[in-house]
């Protein structure tokens, strides 16, 4: 057996193990047995009906209610909705509601750009390449963020102000967070009007057009422009903190991989992703996403099923020596934040979660 501590990636551009994909192959075939991988059109068409019907209520609330403060409970409601059915349209996009791909991808159009107002091309595009390589330099965009470092190895800064807030910025991560909606809805603009390939440009841009001029329209005619320009600001903040809460937890602080790194399937997608564990309550608040692991693995596994699928998969991958690690929803976000600062502070060996420092050691394979 081969053993790297914890704070280095590999150090080979092979494959760890050889056997990883037939490693990968016998787990799927397991989950596959236990009827993992099939529909829940019930579930999925209870949430394609409800949640619509539920935003057609608040939008009608909204409008009743009239000119008030107490409409800033709406925009945190609504805030709440949107990242919903933004969940909702991310499960469709990985093919987890339909067989059919152009089921599918009407449904993610829909949903993302009409609702929501994120352009799926745009997300599509950027999603896929981090499911390929998660935590991969060069080939992750979730670990290319413009204003916070997460990914070692950059030069720091000469002014003292500069350092200081490099060094800190863990802490000031979440509060940037309440600008992640502004930056969706930028995000989805510059890519249906950039050039490119993109499928259905015309539809995604009528469909932003509507819900981006339409939401904002509709706030201005029903609220004072006080009260108006508050409640977009409550709606954007809630709705980016959300995101970016639900996101941020899964990859950040996990071992970050060197372009140079090849690993097996298996344990390219569980080694650089993390679980948060919790009830079904959580399970919902997250859409799933604390099920990261498994999520990775099967991306096309439909959302009720990760839980059922999470103790097969971290028995399979004890019995193999593939790290599997989860933790609670408050210590994970205590990880991004030290892991942050230590990245903001220039440290190089940043290749591993906090949680594997505190083991001597774990091994994996020898390589092929």
């Amino acid at each position: 057996m081969n053993e790297y501590r914890s704070t280095r990636t590999p150090r080979t551009s092979r494959p760890v193990n050889g056997k990883g994909g037939s490693e990968f192959t016998t787990l799927a075939k397991t989950i596959r047995e236990q009827g993992l991988l099939r529909r829940r059109y019930g579930y999925y068409w209870t949430k394609l009906v409800g949640l619509p019907l539920v935003l057609a209520g608040g939008l009608f609330a909204f409008v009743w209610i009239g000119d008030t403060w107490w409409q800033l409970f709406t925009a945190a409601f609504l805030a709440i909705l949107f990242t919903q059915i933004a969940f909702l349209g991310h499960d469709s996009a990985h093919r987890q509601i339909f067989i059919s791909g152009k089921w599918n991808d009407w449904v993610s159009i829909v949903l993302g750009d009409l609702l929501v107002g994120m352009s799926y091309g745009w997300w599509q595009h950027k999603h896929t390449r981090h499911h390929a390589n998660p935590n991969k330099l060069g080939a992750d965009p979730d670990i290319d963020l413009p204003v916070i470092i997460v990914t070692p190895g950059r030069t720091p800064p000469r002014s003292r102000t500069l350092r200081w807030l490099r060094a800190h910025q863990g802490v000031f991560f979440f509060p940037i967070l309440l600008l992640e909606g502004v930056s969706l809805h930028a995000s989805g603009v510059r890519r249906v009007l950039a050039r490119g390939e993109l499928k259905r440009r015309w539809v995604e841009i009528l469909f932003l057009l509507i819900r981006l001029t339409g939401f904002p329209v509709l706030v201005f005619i029903v609220l004072s422009p006080g009260i108006a320009f508050v409640f977009l600001a409550v709606q954007l903040g809630v709705f980016g903190f959300y995101m970016g809460a639900s996101f941020a937890p899964n990859h950040k602080g996990m071992p970050v991989v060197r372009s140079d790194v090849s690993l097996d399937f298996l344990r390219r997608q569980v080694m650089m992703s993390r679980n948060i564990r919790g009830t079904r309550v959580l399970d919902t608040a997250m859409g799933g996403l604390n099920y990261q692991i498994e999520h990775h693995l099967f991306p096309s596994m439909p959302r009720p099923h990760l839980r059922k699928a999470a103790p097969i998969i971290a028995e399979y991958c004890r019995t193999h020596d593939v790290p599997y690690l989860q933790t609670g929803l408050f210590a994970s976000y205590a990880i991004v934040v030290r892991y942050i600062n230590r990245v903001g502070l220039g440290e190089r060996e940043v290749f591993t979660c906090p949680l594997i420092e505190q083991r001597n050691h774990f091994t994996m394979p020898a390589a092929s």
